[in-house]
């Protein structure tokens, strides 16, 4: 954490959550816990969330008057850092991706009845949510482009309804999950970003199919650590399900993704930090013969000196655009946005297969946590949004203040 950014909070927060982290969590990251399906972990770590709520904890993310710390985006991009120790930190305080963004969503945006039945066991951890958007059958870097469809109609017996049908995947933990935010077109005549918007389906709702756990480079998982294939046959739910107003999914998922890349991107500061920790103590204790220590190798302080500076400058960035989001409004800082999204997963990449290259073939066994990350994490230059589109995104930016038009044809 970089004392420049660092606030009485953090100060108090970061060495409590990296100490129960250390003591609670690390000793569960056994090969039979991070292969294969996270339900063998979850039993054990829902009974960590209760020491979590014991030890004040608990849904760091929410203000002081709902129970939480009243963190800014800064302050928890740096506890946000410390949970990613682990793969398990972020589930167990409850401040887990898609239901962190769910819970945001549902609190500014969802109607007072959604709130009492979906948010307020979300935020006791009684329950847990999945984010439906993605389609197999449309690019994902094009959101606006999308084949689900919410047709709204009056029902003689259930009055006001949504009748929703389309085939999504990557719905991230919905294996299990109580309900599922839907992105779906509901005014195909409107203007492009103005045709979708975003609904509630409980997952027991009639037609609502969990096709598969998709695999991820060979590990399908299930419970929260599932990405699933999911089908909407004839879905009904009461128009009240209805998140903000009709046409305005694109916004809100705008809305959702300018902190969400703060989380994810502080989140792979912690795993590159982990990573680096592990290649460090690699280094430092690999006998290569005659008493030579790998880290004696130039090639390999290659990779450290490359690793901390990369890392150091990734911290920087990520945590300037959480500050400047605070005080200016995630709109003012696009740009920043953008350049944090690639820079650091890419930054992350590259250390995690550095501290792989400097196991050997240790690091592609399941002996360590290397091979988790590299199967898990690699999906970062993809998800919200692709390097490349963030990439000519920025450039775009940049040229346009050049007075380039590079829309034209």
């Amino acid at each position: 954490m970089e004392e420049i950014f660092a606030t009485e909070k953090t100060r108090n927060l970061v060495p409590r959550i990296q100490e129960f982290v250390q003591n609670e969590l690390v000793p569960l990251e056994t090969a039979e816990h991070l292969t294969g399906n996270f339900s063998k972990v979850a039993r054990q770590l829902d009974e960590k969330r209760e020491l979590v709520k014991k030890a004040g904890l608990w849904n760091l993310q929410w203000s002081e008057v709902e129970g939480g710390h009243g963190l800014s985006l800064c302050e928890f991009g740096q506890v946000s850092e410390a949970l990613a120790w682990t793969p398990f930190g972020h589930y167990t305080f409850n401040c887990q991706a898609p239901d962190i963004g769910n819970m945001e969503l549902l609190h500014r945006h969802a109607s007072e009845d959604i709130k009492h039945r979906f948010l307020e066991p979300l935020k006791a951890g009684a329950i847990r949510s999945c984010f439906s958007m993605t389609e197999p059958d449309y690019a994902g870097s094009n959101p606006v482009n999308m084949g689900t469809t919410a047709t709204r109609h009056q029902s003689a017996d259930r009055g006001d309804e949504y009748l929703i049908n389309g085939h999504k995947w990557f719905t991230s933990s919905a294996d299990g999950a109580a309900f599922a935010v839907v992105m779906a077109v509901t005014n195909p005549d409107a203007a492009p970003h103005k045709r979708a918007s975003m609904l509630v389906v409980p997952t027991d709702t009639p037609g609502f199919e969990l096709v598969r756990n998709i695999s991820i480079m060979g590990d399908a998982s299930d419970h929260w650590g599932s990405h699933a294939e999911v089908t909407y046959d004839n879905c009904r739910v009461p128009a009240s399900n209805l998140i903000g107003g009709e046409g305005m999914g694109f916004v809100l998922a705008q809305e959702r993704l300018g902190p969400g890349r703060i989380h994810h991107c502080m989140r792979w500061i912690g795993i590159a930090e982990r990573c680096f920790d592990l290649m460090c103590r690699r280094a430092a204790t690999r006998n290569m013969g005659d008493g030579v220590r790998l880290g004696e190798k130039q090639f390999i302080q290659g990779y450290i000196a490359e690793s901390r500076a990369e890392l150091d400058a990734s911290r920087l960035l990520v945590l300037r655009t959480a500050h400047n989001i605070d005080k200016f409004g995630a709109a003012a800082v696009r740009n920043e946005i953008s350049a944090i999204k690639f820079y650091v997963a890419n930054m992350m990449l590259r250390i995690v297969d550095r501290a792989i290259q400097i196991h050997g073939a240790l690091g592609v066994t399941d002996d360590t946590l290397l091979a988790w990350y590299y199967r898990h994490e690699r999906g970062a230059r993809i998800y919200d949004g692709a390097d490349e589109v963030h990439k000519s995104a920025l450039a775009r930016s940049i040229l346009k203040e050049y007075g380039l038009d590079t829309k034209k044809k």
